[in-house]
């Protein structure tokens, strides 16, 4: 069945509400090869987004060429965005992907203009580039054309396979920009990356691509996010990652503990009820009433754990995101460096890291005996978090 024949339109019955709001729809198609997905073509106005000038990323502009993913991580924090078209942040986010078919050629017009400044562009920061929709719509060759091509540094991060297609592009890129990859592999144990992570490439899979990249010559690190109490942070699950990545020949880990944004938590703990319903009582603990973030108990026992285990595997922990828990890539920020932005260093001086405690005994109870009557806030609280781009 042809890919052109299985169009819809906002007028039919099977047509979701936020179809009618997407401004310069093209069409939008449905077809076996994508089964249950819908895919909104729009023409894009623009391609570069400006990062709000609160957050204390180390970029200040990213492109993204899809909204929503058919990813389907169920705890991924760019779900409200899709709330944004009239869609939910639950199924429709998974199953309702706009694409934005002309980004490359915007993107071409916006960074030839004499007024761009050349600033660090991030890929991958709200919704994954090289979800499956990629194999079929082929925008980021067009994109890495475009931004290297104008000398503006770039940074990817996903955890798609589909980037193996680009490597070649991205070494070419790199001989005339800094590059940075980043694969995100949160989750190591099939059956529980199956399940949460159902449309995602395999772990191995995408070991398999940092390998690839890295011996292409290009900085690759891993992003372990996030980390999810009482399923992914025993000491052999952390300890066997790492190996994993080691040998995939990652030049650097990053981590961060499972955050749980307005909109998002819903659609986790419906999931935790009826996968790990023994573990409900954990995340009502750690993410009581709103709190989002995992309270500073926690934090600081994740961090005693994994910190010893990420230098006994000889690696390089990822410049730390006090919001985050770690995305500030060393090459996107040695470029702002360079380009002497004021901005970066007033973001930078504003970071006030807190000691890591000692690592109570084993297991979770320690933690959780911390957490009970204190007060929630983040690991930094001398920084303000504003919104945030996404991850995952």
């Amino acid at each position: 069945m042809r890919w052109n024949a299985q169009s819809t339109t906002a007028e039919q019955d099977n047509a979701l509400p936020g179809l009618a709001t997407l401004n310069n729809l093209v069409r939008s198609v449905q077809t076996p090869e994508f089964a249950g997905v819908t895919f909104h073509e729009i023409l894009a106005k623009s391609a570069l987004n400006r990062v709000p000038g609160q957050s204390s990323m180390p970029f200040g502009w990213t492109v993204n060429p899809y909204r929503g993913c058919s990813h389907a991580c169920v705890y991924c924090f760019a779900r409200p965005t899709h709330t944004y078209l009239d869609f939910d942040a639950g199924k429709d986010f998974d199953t309702q992907v706009v694409v934005k078919v002309n980004v490359a050629e915007v993107l071409e017009r916006e960074v030839r203009k004499a007024s761009w400044g050349r600033h660090p562009v991030a890929l991958g920061t709200n919704t994954d580039p090289y979800q499956r929709a990629e194999g079929k719509y082929q925008l980021m060759p067009g994109i890495i054309d475009a931004l290297a091509g104008s000398g503006t540094p770039l940074s990817v991060l996903t955890k798609g396979v589909l980037l193996r297609r680009d490597i070649p592009k991205l070494v070419e890129a790199s001989q005339q920009v800094p590059v940075d990859i980043a694969m995100s592999i949160a989750i190591f144990d099939p059956e529980l990356q199956r399940s949460i992570e159902p449309g995602t490439p395999t772990a191995a899979a995408r070991l398999a691509t940092v390998r690839a990249a890295t011996d292409a010559g290009l900085n690759c690190s891993v992003f372990m996010m996030p980390i999810l109490p009482g399923l992914t942070d025993s000491a052999e699950h952390l300890d066997d990652a790492l190996s994993r990545i080691k040998a995939a020949g990652a030049t650097s880990v990053l981590y961060t503990a499972l955050h749980l944004r307005p909109g998002v938590k819903p659609w986790f703990l419906e999931w935790l009820r009826h996968t790990h319903p023994e573990l409900i009582g954990l995340y009502a603990r750690l993410f009581p009433g709103a709190a989002a973030y995992a309270p500073e108990g926690y934090r600081r026992w994740l961090a005693a754990r994994i910190k010893p285990l990420i230098a006994s595997h000889g690696l390089r922990r990822g410049l730390e995101d006090p919001a985050t828990g770690g995305v500030r890539s060393r090459a996107l920020d040695s470029a702002a460096v360079a380009e002497g932005s004021a901005l970066q260093a007033a973001r930078r001086s504003r970071v006030r890291m807190l000691p890591a405690t000692s690592e109570p005994r084993t297991g979770l109870p320690a933690p959780m005996s911390q957490v009970d009557g204190r007060s929630e806030g983040p690991v930094f609280p001398s920084l303000e978090l504003g919104p945030q781009p996404t991850l995952f």
